[in-house]
């Protein structure tokens, strides 16, 4: 960030290892030197965590910090809107609201977006270009293997932020069979009756005659009547409204649902450290890297915590997947494994996800061979040779008509 070059960033660090004590430290320098700072994230409920947290470190030394989101009234936005552009806001905070056209800054010097594959190129373009050539951070919470990071973000510097704060228990995983349903469920019930929450994992919402597995509204349905008069169950899936969202989400927050069913759009970003149960229905129908990231949900606090895998694997590779699991609590390992075993165009979610299936390497075994790959490659691009010598010009235009090379870096 010193430096006269614009910063251009991935931080990558397990979940719950201080990421955001690290964009609090970066934003604070930036504003301390004369600059505003922005953060987005992809949903209203992260976006006022960071605001809650980022305000309570930095406004008692003199940050000005603001949110704004979709339901931030018109009297408040528009206050927010006029300080921003008067630079007596030094730090907005929220999420998809801050790239209208609408919304700008003095002197944006820094971005920082969060859980950045939430977002599409186009959007965090839109907000770094609210500034001039602002430093740019990006963070995510999902391991990138270190083979992939260097190919899918060669653009970018990335920075891997790999301990724990120093007292966070290990979260206990168990992989049982689905018959055992009975004794995980008192298992369940022993933490609620201590006071804490739990959340329960489905892999879809309703009943398919294609797949037989479970789905959120039946498991609801029937924790709701197992636990009644005793425990509240909640239900919360990605067909909901964006408000029921977040609303079912700040009743579990503030301890009003006891247990929630949900599917994986809790996979992100949500803070409750009371939740110390974790029950994934159906735990082979997802990838290591993100069974990895439901499991981080819980273990957020001081208590021990505990994450269950039901699962009954036809293959060695789903055998496998759930033996990892149980085995280590190393996002970058199981990120590794995950990989390994599923290949690249798998692991960013589908194989159409244009991650390219190497005809002369094995992205995890020729790891080495790659990264000297991309170091002449860079080496390359920065010698003064590439830019004026004839025998280059293919490459330049190969490079120019792909995209591969910043409008500013053509220049």
């Amino acid at each position: 960030m010193k430096s006269s070059g614009r910063m251009n960033r991935l931080l990558q660090g397990d979940v719950g290892s201080g990421k955001t004590v690290v964009a609090a430290i970066a934003l604070y320098a930036a504003i301390t030197a004369g600059f505003q700072g922005a953060l987005m994230a992809p949903t209203e409920i992260l976006a006022e965590q960071h605001a809650n947290s980022l305000s309570s470190w930095l406004e008692p030394f003199g940050v000005k910090v603001a949110f704004l989101s979709g339901s931030t009234k018109v009297k408040a936005r528009r206050h927010i809107l006029e300080n921003l552009a008067n630079g007596e806001i030094d730090l907005l905070i929220g999420t998809h609201a801050l790239i209208q056209p609408d919304v700008s800054f003095t002197k944006l010097g820094l971005v920082i977006t969060d859980e950045q594959h939430r977002f599409g190129v186009e959007q965090r373009r839109v907000l770094r270009e609210k500034g001039l050539n602002p430093d740019v951070l990006f963070m995510t919470a999902t391991p990138i293997p270190r083979t992939l990071a260097i190919t899918a973000f060669g653009e970018m510097d990335v920075s891997v932020l790999d301990e724990m704060p120093a007292g966070r228990k290990q979260i206990e995983t168990y992989w049982l069979k689905e018959e055992s349903l009975l004794p995980v469920l008192r298992k369940m019930e022993r933490e609620l009756h201590a006071g804490r929450q739990a959340y329960v994992i489905c892999p879809l919402i309703e009943e398919s005659d294609k797949l037989d597995v479970q789905n959120a509204v039946d498991v609801h349905a029937q924790l709701t009547h197992h636990f009644k008069g005793r425990y509240t169950v909640g239900l919360m899936h990605g067909r909901l409204h964006p408000d029921e969202k977040d609303e079912i989400m700040r009743d579990f927050s503030d301890g009003k649902i006891d247990c929630l069913v949900s599917t994986t759009v809790v996979e992100v970003g949500v803070n409750v450290p009371n939740a110390t149960f974790m029950l994934i229905y159906d735990a082979t129908r997802f990838g290591l890297a993100q069974l990895h990231q439901l499991r981080g949900r819980v273990g957020r606090g001081a208590d021990q915590s505990y994450c269950v895998l039901l699962a009954d694997p036809k293959n060695e590779e789903g055998k496998e997947r759930m033996q990892s699991m149980t085995e280590t609590n190393d996002g970058f390992l199981l990120a590794e494994k995950d990989l390994e075993l599923r290949g690249a165009g798998d692991f960013f979610g589908k194989k159409q996800s244009g991650m390219p299936e190497f005809k002369m390497a094995d992205l995890v075994h020729d790891f080495r061979a790659l990264e000297t790959a991309r170091q002449d490659a860079e080496k390359m691009l920065s010698s003064d040779s590439f830019w004026s010598s004839p025998e280059y010009n293919f490459l330049r235009e190969d490079l120019e008509q792909s995209g591969a090379l910043s409008q500013e870096r053509m220049d």
